[in-house]
């Protein structure tokens, strides 16, 4: 995947709450271009189901959705005690409507239309002042990865890997426990909305394997056949 402006260097999860699906789909692909993984939603009764059932460093969320506003999803959210940060997309442009979507509980409110990079920027400021980009580690088992390092070990030995075998353990990591079929993976790694016809994830699987799990008694990276790939950590 092209490094393009904006790009983060670590993976972060992104929850996108937006009914207007030309709209969604450009700010997906922007997003995924900037490296982070995007689950989306285009209601907002799916929105407030899915953000309560998976962990997200950001929610950028539509105020005007069918089934339940923006408005009430996030005050929904505050009153059960949520605190990732939420940015608001919204064509309302007046000042109280602002005022009022922040005093709800959002950390920025932006308005329709806007700019793809303005949109990054904001998302970056949103996610330093919530210390997020700050040192991250994830861990399965013995299995660690430092993020701002950029290293890999399992019991104590460092592990080396390629930068596209780093971003694959790392989504694996992130949603350790999970079962991630070929094409989510194939989206969220390497960049594709389409089958390409090739075994890249098999053999990167594969290879990640051998790194990881080939001398050790406990083998992390599963395959659930008929359905996918799955980190995971009792």
């Amino acid at each position: 995947m092209e490094k393009t402006e904006g790009m983060t260097d670590r993976t972060f999860r992104v929850l996108l709450v937006e009914d207007e699906r030309k709209l969604c789909h450009s700010i997906e692909r922007t997003l995924q271009r900037s490296g982070y993984i995007v689950d989306t939603a285009v209601d907002g009764e799916e929105g407030e189901a899915i953000a309560t059932s998976r962990q997200f460093e950001l929610i950028i969320l539509d105020l005007n959705l069918p089934k339940k506003s923006g408005f009430e999803v996030l005050q929904n959210l505050r009153k059960k005690s949520y605190t990732v940060p939420v940015l608001i997309l919204t064509a309302r442009d007046k000042v109280e409507d602002r005022i009022a979507g922040l005093q709800a509980g959002a950390d920025d409110y932006l308005v329709k239309p806007f700019d793809s990079g303005e949109l990054l920027a904001r998302i970056q400021a949103i996610l330093r002042r919530s210390g997020h980009l700050q040192t991250s580690v994830l861990q399965a088992g013995d299995l660690v990865m430092d993020i701002t390092k950029r290293t890999v070990s399992r019991d104590g030995e460092v592990i080396p890997l390629s930068p596209k075998e780093f971003a694959l353990l790392e989504f694996l990591l992130r949603n350790k426990n999970q079962i991630l079929t070929r094409n989510r993976i194939l989206e969220q790694v390497w960049g594709y909305t389409f089958e390409t016809g090739t075994n890249i994830v098999e053999v990167y699987i594969s290879y990640l394997r051998d790194s990881i799990d080939k001398d050790y008694t406990k083998k992390l990276i599963k395959t659930i056949y008929g359905e996918g790939f799955l980190l995971q950590d009792e």
